[in-house]
């Protein structure tokens, strides 16, 4: 079975080789909207749909972005209906709005989840037979979506780059992605004052998400020379920028960095895909609810440490790159030196190491469930076992 896996993911990575991965027009700066919008070249007075939730909705600087729509002669209609884990019903109602308004283009400003959302909701604008359901897996679009840019309010997900659109199914409590080449956003902007209101809980657990992207990446046996470079940086911005953008929200500059390295863990984790921290933490999203990265927060040292030293180099690469060792020291103290950084950051930011919903005797469906989804998709450099996945979730359980 190991054997046909790795020969599935030699494919994955001859797809990327060949093909290509597209990337969003990146658009930083006062005048970034302004540049996105004018590059989508839509005629005046076009109706274009503003995918956001509703917190968000009521911030000052998303009612700023609202008015430089109309300022360029658009005529923005909001759907806010979008869940923290975004489901099927909202995409369909967002899809509704959307076709209701006679929209021609689709603008989200938002996390992942509303990122994703308004992904899903232009996939089914092109393929409108198909149900919402029918995206699940691989290349199940294939088809241009309308005209799009994507508005990070979130340093984390790296949503704004990547392939990849997550979304609930309520009914039966799962969580699944839709991926294609089609789902990458056509331009991304990033406006750090859009991240300044971010409470400190929520800026250190969004980081730590496109951290565990970036070190995820690194791991895959996918991992190609853009894939390494964009990750190396990405984990540098991180640990070089998260304490500053902890401490105080309003350094612009740092929440700049984050953003940037946000969107460039995106672009490596969109090319090699994922691993074990995000195939367990989905579980814990679809049946419980918990927040996306906080539950990759926790997971991440529990899976390193379960890899042991068969990442070392990988590990001892970060650090390095980094400057969280000495080169002078053997690989596993490098090793070593990067988790125990890891660890003093979470520790600093207060991140729980367990989770109060996660049930003992709900362990085994979630380990299978997680493993289900890592197997095959997931080019993880080792595999793991249902019992060793099962001493994961025990770990992290505060109930066990």
């Amino acid at each position: 079975m190991a054997l046909l896996y790795r020969c599935y993911h030699f494919i994955l990575k001859c797809i990327v080789i060949l093909i290509g991965v597209p990337n969003p027009k990146l658009h930083r700066g006062n005048n970034a909207l302004q540049d996105a919008l004018h590059a989508l070249k839509l005629p005046k007075q076009s109706h274009v749909l503003v995918v956001t939730d509703h917190t968000l909705i009521k911030l000052s600087e998303v009612t700023k972005l609202l008015n430089i729509i109309k300022q360029q002669q658009l005529e923005p209609f909001i759907f806010c209906d979008v869940n923290p884990n975004p489901t099927i019903d909202n995409v369909e109602q967002g899809y509704s709005n959307y076709v209701h308004n006679h929209c021609c283009a689709i603008i989200a400003v938002g996390g992942g989840s509303v990122i994703d959302c308004a992904k899903l909701i232009g996939a089914k604008t092109v393929r409108p037979n198909k149900s919402i359901a029918d995206f699940k897996g691989l290349f199940k679009i294939l088809k241009r979506l309308p005209p799009n840019i994507a508005i990070p309010t979130t340093a984390g997900t790296g949503a704004e780059t990547t392939v990849a659109a997550v979304v609930n199914d309520s009914k039966a409590q799962k969580k699944y992605a839709a991926t294609d080449f089609s789902l990458v956003p056509q331009h991304a902007v990033l406006l750090p004052k859009l991240t300044a209101s971010l409470p400190k809980h929520l800026t250190a657990t969004t980081a730590i998400d496109a951290l565990t992207h970036a070190i995820e990446a690194l791991l895959s046996i996918n991992c190609l020379r853009f894939s390494k470079e964009r990750a190396l940086q990405a984990c540098d911005l991180i640990f070089s920028y998260l304490p500053a953008a902890y401490q105080n929200g309003e350094d612009l500059h740092a929440r700049e960095q984050l953003l940037l390295a946000s969107f460039y863990a995106g672009q490596a984790f969109t090319r090699t895909s994922v691993g074990y921290v995000h195939a367990i933490s989905h579980q814990l999203s679809a049946n419980y609810g918990t927040a996306h990265g906080l539950s990759n927060a926790v997971l991440l040292l529990p899976v390193l440490r379960w890899y042991g030293t068969r990442i070392d180099n990988t590990l001892a690469l970060i650090a390095r790159e980094c400057r969280l060792t000495s080169l002078d020291y053997p690989i596993a103290r490098q090793a070593e030196d990067l988790l125990c950084h890891i660890e003093g950051l979470l520790t600093e930011m207060h991140i729980q190491t367990t989770f109060s919903e996660l049930r003992y005797e709900d362990i085994d469906v979630l380990a299978k469930s997680a493993l289900k989804e890592a197997h095959p998709d997931y080019p993880v450099p080792h595999f793991m076992n249902l019992q060793e996945c099962r001493g994961i979730l025990t770990s992290v359980s505060a109930t066990a």
